[in-house]
């Protein structure tokens, strides 16, 4: 009822894939997440929160997300060509942006957000609005219609963050 009657989703998340989604699957909320966003209801998913919105993730087996961007979660330390780079990847990195999006009217190219993640979005290029460079390219942020993903944390990103969500508001 909250997230029906709510402007604005924000999904975050902190934790395992496969729990997180086993969650929202046995309360309703992903069904009504889904449906919501369908209507046009704009979502931010934070981290976790982010990856959920894939179509799949291998974090730890297979399993199923919410189908809402097209991409898989993969494995950061599987697909590091440095193996001497440590995850999870933690820490502040610049963004690189592609092109103009409305989330990122307040901030700029090269501005620095805080990431901590061992694994990202992967095969989702035609929805990354912004990339960071951990040795890959991490998928940074991500878009489809009025539903948004970060895997740095808003929230932890200071005045960056604080612009970014500004603008999500």
């Amino acid at each position: 009822e909250d997230i029906i009657a709510a402007d604005r989703i924000i999904l975050p998340g902190v934790g395992a894939f496969e729990d997180a989604i086993a969650k929202l699957r046995a309360t309703g909320l992903g069904d009504t997440i889904i449906s919501e966003t369908q209507k046009g209801k704009p979502l931010l998913g934070i981290c976790l929160g982010m990856q959920l919105l894939f179509e799949k993730s291998y974090e730890y087996g297979e399993h199923e997300g919410l189908g809402l961007v097209k991409g898989v979660v993969a494995s950061i330390q599987e697909d590091l060509n440095d193996k001497t780079l440590k995850v999870p990847h933690i820490g502040w990195n610049s963004i690189q942006l592609r092109g103009e999006d409305p989330l990122f009217k307040y901030i700029n190219d090269g501005d620095y957000v805080y990431y901590v993640h061992s694994f990202y979005g992967r095969d989702c290029i035609e929805n990354t609005i912004a990339t960071s460079n951990y040795d890959i390219t991490i998928t940074g942020a991500v878009r489809n219609g009025s539903v948004y993903g970060t895997q740095f944390h808003p929230e932890k990103s200071g005045n960056v963050g604080l612009k970014i969500l500004k603008a999500f508001m």
